[in-house]
């Protein structure tokens, strides 16, 4: 009983450190996180002048503070999983790596310590914690819907570019070196400006020519800002109209692509590949049930 006594110890400290489901490792979650945002928080502080002179020793010693307390975690996870250098390797576990390291690299490389925003990665975690894992159907409606407007958008972009030159080209000739425009990649730096309604204002048209021009670019940039949510707005729908199923009893669409019976007349409904659900006494009655 007591060779076994480790690899208990191990599974019970790999429930808490790697699972959400019990309180214990959400508890251990959320504490990571809020963790891991003050630890950021203390290394953005310590990049501010004023901070770093009045607070300069207290932020160091906050900064080693985590950085032994996520040491140890990096421990621990190594010690709890079933193989600690597959787990070094993975994503996660170059992250946990990279979130350490420089603290102590500091202490021969100044200024190595504000590497450690990195940390700021390990805040993905809270997907575990939020179960956030049913919204990965709404991610592979969007990922479908940008797969098939690739091309789209890809005449698109290659519109906007050359509209960008055209334009960029054509300022050059009207304004000139003397009103800023001093080359035609600066005049086409101007367009893009112009064209996304940023607008930043370092150079500006000065003749009525010029400055006809950029009303033309800067009526046309809101014409343009609309093309691609257009195209995103209907790919989307088709999209998400290709993930819903169809009954095939009484002909109502909404339904979820795992949806076993419909929603309106309690027919079952079968699966993507084909095959019934297994049946029991309550579903016959289900799907004989009477449309409300």
């Amino acid at each position: 009983m007591d060779e076994h006594a480790p690899d208990s110890w191990r599974r019970r400290l790999y429930v808490v450190i790697f699972g959400s489901d019990t309180p214990a490792g959400k508890a251990f979650d959320v504490g990571l996180i809020l963790a891991i945002l003050a630890s950021v928080a203390v290394v953005m502080v310590e990049s501010v002048g004023a901070y770093r002179l009045e607070f300069g020793p207290a932020l160091r010693r906050a900064e080693w503070g985590f950085t032994l307390l996520f040491t140890a975690e990096y421990l621990l996870r190594l010690m709890c999983v079933p193989s600690a250098g597959r787990y070094a390797r993975s994503f996660f576990g170059v992250v946990d790596l990279l979130a350490i390291l420089p603290t102590y690299a500091s202490a021969v490389i100044p200024g190595a310590q504000y590497l450690l925003v990195v940390r700021v990665l390990r805040i993905l975690r809270v997907f575990r914690v939020l179960k956030l894992a049913h919204h990965l159907a709404e991610a592979e409606v969007l990922s479908r819907a940008l797969y098939s407007s690739r091309r789209k958008i890809t005449v698109f972009l290659f519109t906007v570019f050359v509209m960008v030159v055209l334009m960029g080209s054509l300022m050059y000739l009207i304004e000139g070196e003397e009103h800023g425009f001093t080359s035609i990649p600066r005049s086409v730096y101007w367009a893009i400006v112009t064209l996304t309604t940023v607008g930043y204002g370092d150079i500006s048209p000065q003749t009525g020519a010029g400055q006809a021009l950029a009303a033309v670019v800067m009526v046309m940039g809101y014409a343009i800002i609309a093309v691609p949510t257009g195209i995103m707005t209907v790919e989307l729908t088709a999209a998400a109209r290709a993930s819903r199923r169809s009954c095939e009893a009484c002909g109502l669409q909404d339904h979820d692509r795992d949806a076993r019976y419909c929603k309106r007349c309690g027919a079952r409904m079968e699966s993507e590949d084909g095959a019934q659900p297994p049946s029991s006494s309550s579903s016959r009655r289900l799907r004989h049930r009477p449309p409300p």
